[in-house]
């Protein structure tokens, strides 16, 4: 509790810090609007205790629209913690938070980590209530391979069965997936032509690396009916190449998703200057907005 109480002081801090009247009131009043429940379990797999935090406002009743934010780090690095700052906009917006832990691949490889934030998905749905979750106004959002996990457990149909590591109710269906640079097409960071090194530890040594990788890339799973789906990626990215955006809104548009791509020009594997992070939570918000999701 202590660790999550001081990540949150921190960042009020750092809102405080910009001089901006609006956003110091919000920041004053924080402890008022929110209470923090951290590390709370929500499945137990390869001895591994799957964690999550949840922002839940205080100030309010009944059921809230709720993000749940996935962390980067290509499956093999990152922590929810170290994602706290990217929280910061959703709780100025008042939505409640969800902050996903998840087995990295020194733990488990593919696909445990896409397992597992169905997982946190469907463990919400069921703790809805008691944190007042509004489950119908659901987005889900991440960077990188949390972008990639954010498009995974909003669109993978229960049929893929790669949610069987906690059966339970039908998962929900979500409202809208803000994808940040995430990885649309698996097989082309572990074994095509951008292969990186640390997407490449989250298979390992498995034999059937391309059958996993085709199973949970977002593309396999392009179909009518999808929630509406923001992408926001650089075109300068080297890391997780700008055509993997390209070819997943052209995927939707020609499926009739509703979907927006939105291009930094010059943008590389985030990062995005203080401009361009202005612009893109105007986007964010708008999206929102015309898709029935404005608070």
């Amino acid at each position: 509790m202590r660790n999550a109480l001081a990540l949150l002081f921190i960042v009020l801090i750092s809102v405080s810090a910009s001089g901006q009247t609006s956003s110091t009131d919000w920041a004053v009043h924080a402890a008022n609007e929110y209470q923090i429940f951290p590390n709370l379990t929500y499945l137990t797999a390869s001895n591994f205790e799957a964690k999550l935090d949840i922002y839940k406002r205080r100030d309010t009743t009944g059921p809230q629209p709720t993000v749940i934010y996935y962390h980067g780090g290509f499956w093999a690095a990152g922590t929810k913690e170290g994602s706290v700052m990217s929280l910061v906009p959703w709780l100025e917006m008042g939505w409640n938070v969800v902050n996903v832990e998840y087995r990295l691949a020194r733990v488990a490889v593919a696909p445990a980590a896409v397992e597992d934030c169905l997982c946190a998905l469907r463990y919400i749905a069921a703790q809805a209530k008691t944190y007042d979750i509004d489950t119908t106004r659901i987005v889900l959002t991440g960077e990188s391979a949390g972008g990639h996990l954010a498009l995974t457990s909003g669109i993978i149909p229960d049929t893929a069965g790669l949610d069987r590591e906690c059966a339970g109710a039908a998962l929900p269906k979500v409202a809208a997936i803000v994808n940040w640079f995430g990885i649309t097409d698996v097989y082309d960071v572990i074994e095509g032509p951008h292969r990186a090194n640390a997407a490449m530890q989250w298979f390992g040594s498995l034999p059937n690396r391309e059958e996993i990788a085709h199973r949970v890339s977002p593309l396999t799973y392009v179909r009518s009916g999808l929630p509406p789906i923001l992408t926001i990626h650089g075109d300068a990215d080297t890391t997780v190449p700008y055509p993997q955006a390209v070819r997943l809104h052209e995927a939707l548009t020609k499926a009739g998703v509703t979907n927006q791509l939105l291009t930094i020009p010059g943008g590389k594997h985030g990062n995005f200057t203080p401009d361009e992070r202005t612009k893109i939570y105007a986007t964010i918000r708008a999206f929102l907005a015309k898709n029935g999701l404005g608070k």
